[in-house]
């Protein structure tokens, strides 16, 4: 089976991160298959809700998606999280499917930055898609990487944030059953502008 392994860190999770899965699944993979990540090496461990609750969130907002499942994994690994060292892992567990990473043209014009970087390059597949300022050459010589046009919607987790911590609208930008954990457990009411995403 195909599985397209979205990570994230889901703070929170968001409509884009369900469009481009939505998208992986009607034409490149079998399942999507969400890696929630309990701290991203990259980036810095501030404005991060606890991962319970995101993986709650992540929970409601793909319950009524059969091709849609949660992994784990991560949170059973030593921190901080390597790709690498969950590809390996999950090719332990699961070793009968194929992997392919959905990535972000932001996150992928940085991968150098990764652990490990040239052989996940060389043995493991790429879904990319765009995103606004981060272009990539559609022509990319390397067999492993598919430039995807996947649906976009311009926001980022780190805005949500700071929407909901101004008292503005966020309505339409999440699932309202997300959308609906959140306000009740008032979540992102206080938080640092301009951090991490």
């Amino acid at each position: 089976m195909k599985i397209g392994l979205f990570f994230g860190s889901f703070n929170p999770i968001h409509t884009g991160h369900l469009l481009i899965a939505e998208y992986i699944c009607n034409f490149y993979a079998d399942k999507v298959w969400f890696i929630i990540s309990p701290q991203n090496p990259l980036k810095e461990k501030v404005e991060l809700l606890d991962v319970d609750y995101r993986l709650d969130l992540l929970k409601t907002a793909i319950s009524n998606n059969e091709k849609f499942e949660i992994s784990e994994i991560e949170l059973n690994l030593p921190l901080p999280s390597y790709t690498i060292d969950t590809l390996r892992n999950l090719e332990k567990l699961f070793p009968k499917h194929d992997y392919y990473l959905i990535m972000g043209s932001d996150n992928f014009v940085n991968i150098t930055s990764w652990k490990s970087f040239d052989i996940l390059l060389r043995d493991y597949k790429f879904f990319v898609y765009q995103r606004p300022g981060f272009e990539i050459d559609r022509n990319i010589t390397n067999p492993n990487v598919t430039i995807v046009q996947a649906p976009l919607i311009n926001i980022s987790s780190t805005q949500i944030r700071e929407l909901i911590a101004s008292g503005k609208s966020v309505r339409y930008l999440l699932p309202d059953a997300v959308l609906e954990v959140i306000q009740n457990n008032q979540f992102y009411l206080h938080v640092i502008k301009n951090k991490t995403q």
